[in-house]
């Protein structure tokens, strides 16, 4: 199974993040499932990168050509993906992945899980979509996602495949 991976390029200042991550990393890889990332070195994209491949598993990385140009790319990965632009590269991303998890992260990470959830509520992506709601760190969005189906404007249907796991248990139990 191909597993994209929202995450940051900085670790947070939480030590716990790079940890977990790499607990994620380690599972990818040795349960046989490939990586699909955004193809940095840096934060926790590269450790999540670093840990796949550690554990031998693929990583494959969709970067735009400016991030590159900038010195974010990782050498070391499997396969990497050049793409002119963060739109191209947030449609490679959908296309190659089987399931999608959004680890705690920024804005970026943000608005590319957003396009995932619209498009598995508008029934075009027909894949599980998992934020990992490590330390709570979803919880505002689980919130506003009920406040959406409570005001009508969102139906549990639409949702149902928008996951909200505590752990890497869990994350594995909606995978399985």
């Amino acid at each position: 199974m191909n597993i994209t991976v929202y995450l940051g390029a900085t670790m947070g200042n939480d030590p716990r993040l790079e940890a977990e991550v790499r607990r994620l990393g380690r599972w990818i890889g040795e349960s046989g499932h490939a990586l699909i990332y955004g193809g940095s070195k840096a934060g926790l994209m590269g450790a999540l990168a670093e840990s796949v491949l550690q554990s031998g598993g693929e990583v494959t990385g969709v970067e735009p050509q400016f991030f590159i140009d900038m010195g974010y790319e990782y050498p070391q990965i499997t396969r990497l993906i050049v793409t002119q632009d963060m739109t191209e590269r947030k449609t490679k991303m959908i296309e190659l992945g089987d399931a999608f998890i959004a680890f705690p992260g920024g804005t970026g990470t943000l608005e590319e899980i957003s396009e995932v959830m619209s498009k598995v509520s508008l029934g075009h992506l027909g894949a599980p979509c998992i934020l990992y709601n490590l330390n709570g760190y979803y919880d505002g969005l689980k919130t506003l996602l009920a406040h959406m189906i409570a005001t009508g404007l969102s139906s549990p249907e639409k949702q149902q495949d928008i996951h909200f796991a505590d752990s890497l248990e869990e994350i594995q139990q909606i995978l399985a």
